[in-house]
C-alpha cells in the first residue's frame, strides 16, 4: 500500500495514510458503515472544472470518486497516484512526458479508462475550443498536443517549445479527469478523433455535454448514476438527496485498497451544523472558518483551524457600477481590510498572484503598493468618486456568518464615502451571479469558490487573472499580466519570481481586478471517534484520503 503514496521527490504521508489501519488493530471497537461529512457549499455538479464546478464544494466531495495520476496531500503537496497510472519524463526541453494508465483501471460501469479520458481533459481546458466553460487553462493552455490511440492506455503529452511548466504534475489530477465515454455514448462519436481533428460542429456539441451533463440535481438514482457518473476511484456516487446531499458508496470495480468505510454522505453546509454536531448526526466537518459563526466544539469532538491556500478577496464585475478602475479603488480604499483581517485572526492578504505570504522570498511582494488600502481612508475615497455616490450589491455563497459580517463592517466604513452597499446572499453559484449582472462585487476565495478554491500552486491560481481564463470572474486582461503569469508558469528560480511579482503589483494594485482580503481559514471538526482525518488547504479539502477514513463504534 505504501508504494501508492509517492512524491518524485520521495514517500511522503504513508503514516498518516496507514492510521486506520494500525488504530483499529489496537482498538476494540468495529468501523462504522457510514460517515457524515459536511463541506462548503453547494454540490451542483461531478464536473469539477467548469467555472461553477470548480467554485462549488464538489472537490471535496469527489476526490476519491474520480481519480488522476495523482492528488494533493494534507499540506497541499502533490501525491503520485500509482494505483491510477504513472507519469515519467521523457524530455526537459521540450517537456514530454507519457501518461501511463494502470491496465486495470476500469470505471465502475465497466468501461476501460483510457487515453481518451486525457484527450477530452487537456482540450476542455486548453483554450483551444472556446464553447468548454472550463475554469482554468492553466498549464494546459501549454501543451502542444497529446498523442492518443483512441481506447489505448497510453499518451504522450508534448508541451510548447520553452513552456515547460514547473507545476505539470498539477495536471491529469485527481477530478480533472472525466469519462470521455459518457459524452461518447451520447453523442455516438468518437470523441478523441473529432477534438484532434477540430471537428467544428462535433466539438460544440461535445463542449455542451462536457459543460452540462454530469450536473447533479436531487433524485437521482443509483441506475442513472452508474450510467451518467460513472467513478474511477475507491466511492462511486449511489444518489442525490433532496436538499443535495450526495451519497457515495465504496466502489465495487476499484481496482486499488478498498475503502474503509462503505458509506460517506456529504452534505452542503447549511445553518443546522451546530444542532447536527449536538446530536451527533455528523461525524466530520470541513468548512470556512467562521462561516457557521461560533461553532462550539462539544467533548466528543476534536477541532483543528488551520490556514488555507485560498484568498478571500474582493471580486468586482466587469460591467456595472464598479467597471472602471477609479470606482474599485474608491470601494478599496473604504474597505477597512486590517479589521477583517484581525476579525479572522489573520494577516492582511497583499498579493494577487503568490498567495502563500509564509514564502520569505515573495512574502514583501505588493506590501508597498497595498499600503493605502490597508486602513479604511474615507477621504481618499470620496476623492476616488470624485462625489458621485454610487450603490453596490456584495454578494456572496449563504449562509455564512463570517461573509455577512465582513459585508457589515464594509458598509458601515464606506457609507461615510458615498458608497452605499448591498447585502446579498446566494443560494446560487457566485462567479454565475457576477457573470449574470445579479450583484457587482462576489466575496469569496481563489476563482470565486466557497472553500478554499486554491490548486496548490501559487502559479496555476495566478491564472484566475489572465486574459480569457474561465475563473477570470472580472473580466480583466492586461498584456503585462498576462507575461507575467506565463512566466511564474515556467519558471522554479526564487529570484526571477521575485522579480516578476514586484513588477506585477503596482500594475495590479493601480488596475484593481481584485482587492485580496485575508487568507482563508479552514475549520476541521471530527468525532473523536474518527481515525484518518486530517486538513488540506486546498479545494479538495479533507476529502483528499476519504477512502483511508474510520468511524470506530
Amino acid at each position: 500500500m505504501a508504494g501508492r503514496y509517492r512524491l518524485a521527490g520521495g514517500v511522503i504521508g504513508v503514516a498518516a495514510m496507514l492510521l486506520p489501519a494500525v488504530t483499529l488493530t489496537a482498538c476494540s471497537g468495529s468501523t462504522a458503515s457510514q460517515v457524515d461529512y459536511v463541506v462548503d457549499g453547494p454540490l451542483v455538479t461531478y464536473n469539477t472544472n467548469t467555472v461553477v464546478g470548480a467554485a462549488s464544494a464538489g472537490a471535496q466531495a469527489f476526490a476519491r470518486t474520480l481519480a488522476g495520476f495523482s492528488y494533493h496531500g494534507p499540506d497541499g503537496q502533490t501525491v503520485a497516484d500509482r494505483d491510477f497510472g504513472a507519469v515519467s519524463v521523457v524530455s526537459g526541453s521540450p517537456l514530454v512526458l507519457d501518461y501511463q494508465i494502470a491496465d486495470n483501471a476500469v470505471y465502475s460501469d465497466g468501461k476501460p479508462v483510457t487515453c481518451d479520458d486525457l484527450v477530452l481533459t487537456w482540450a476542455a481546458q486548453s483554450g483551444r475550443y472556446p464553447d468548454f466553460n472550463a475554469a482554468t487553462q492553466a498549464g494546459y493552455l501549454d501543451i502542444a498536443n497529446v498523442e492518443c490511440l483512441p481506447g489505448q492506455k497510453k499518451a504522450r503529452v508534448s508541451f510548447i517549445p520553452d513552456r515547460g511548466v514547473v507545476d505539470y504534475n498539477q495536471l491529469f489530477t485527481a477530478t480533472s479527469l472525466m469519462p470521455s465515454h459518457v459524452i461518447a455514448d451520447q453523442l455516438h462519436v468518437d470523441v478523441t478523433a473529432a477534438l484532434l481533428s477540430n471537428n467544428a460542429q462535433l466539438v460544440q456539441q461535445i463542449a455542451k455535454l462536457w459543460n452540462t451533463t454530469w450536473d447533479l440535481k436531487p433524485g437521482l438514482k443509483p441506475g442513472d448514476a452508474l450510467k451518467r457518473f460513472p467513478s474511477s476511484g475507491p466511492y462511486k456516487i449511489e444518489r442525490v438527496l433532496d436538499g443535495g446531499a450526495v451519497v457515495l458508496v465504496a466502489n465495487d470495480r476499484w481496482w486499488g485498497p478498498k475503502a474503509v468505510t462503505k458509506r460517506v454522505t456529504v452534505w452542503p453546509q447549511g445553518p443546522d451544523i451546530q444542532d447536527r454536531v449536538n446530536n451527533r448526526s455528523v461525524d466530520v466537518v470541513d468548512v470556512a472558518a467562521g462561516s457557521s459563526g461560533t461553532l462550539t466544539t462539544p467533548d466528543n469532538y476534536s477541532r483543528a483551524d488551520s490556514p488555507s491556500a485560498g484568498i478571500e478577496q474582493l471580486i468586482f464585475a466587469p460591467q456595472g457600477p464598479l467597471s472602471q478602475p477609479k470606482a474599485r479603488r474608491a470601494l478599496a480604499l473604504c474597505t477597512p481590510r486590517d479589521t477583517l483581517a484581525r476579525d479572522a485572526g489573520v494577516p492582511i492578504a497583499n498579493s494577487r498572484l503568490n498567495p502563500a505570504a509564509d514564502d520569505p522570498i515573495t512574502a514583501a511582494d505588493g506590501a508597498a503598493e497595498a499600503g493605502p488600502f490597508g486602513k479604511s481612508d474615507l477621504g481618499a475615497a470620496r476623492d476616488a468618486l470624485g462625489g458621485a455616490p454610487i450603490t453596490v450589491r456584495i454578494g456572496y455563497q449563504g449562509p455564512n456568518a463570517r461573509l455577512a459580517v465582513n459585508v457589515g463592517v464594509i458598509t458601515k466604513a464606506c457609507a461615510a464615502a458615498g458608497i452605499t452597499v448591498a447585502n446579498v446572499p446566494l443560494d446560487t453559484s457566485g462567479p454565475q451571479a457576477l457573470r449574470d449582472g445579479k450583484i457587482d462585487v462576489l466575496l469569496a476565495s481563489t476563482g470565486g469558490a466557497t472553500g478554499s478554491g486554491s490548486t496548490g500552486s501559487s502559479a496555476m491560481d495566478a491564472y484566475d487573472l489572465h486574459s480569457g481564463n474561465g475563473n477570470n470572474l472580472s473580466g480583466y486582461s492586461n498584456p503585462q499580466i498576462d507575461s507575467t503569469i506565463g512566466a511564474l508558469a515556467v519558471s522554479a528560480d526564487p529570484a526571477e519570481r521575485a522579480r516578476l511579482l514586484g513588477e506585477a503589483a503596482p500594475v495590479l494594485w493601480g488596475d484593481m481586478p481584485t482587492l485580496p482580503l485575508y487568507r482563508q481559514q479552514r475549520t476541521l471538526l471530527m468525532s473523536k471517534k474518527m481515525y484518518a482525518v486530517s486538513k488540506n488547504p486546498t479545494r479538495w479539502g479533507a476529502g483528499w484520503n476519504m477512502d483511508r477514513w474510520a468511524l470506530v463504534q
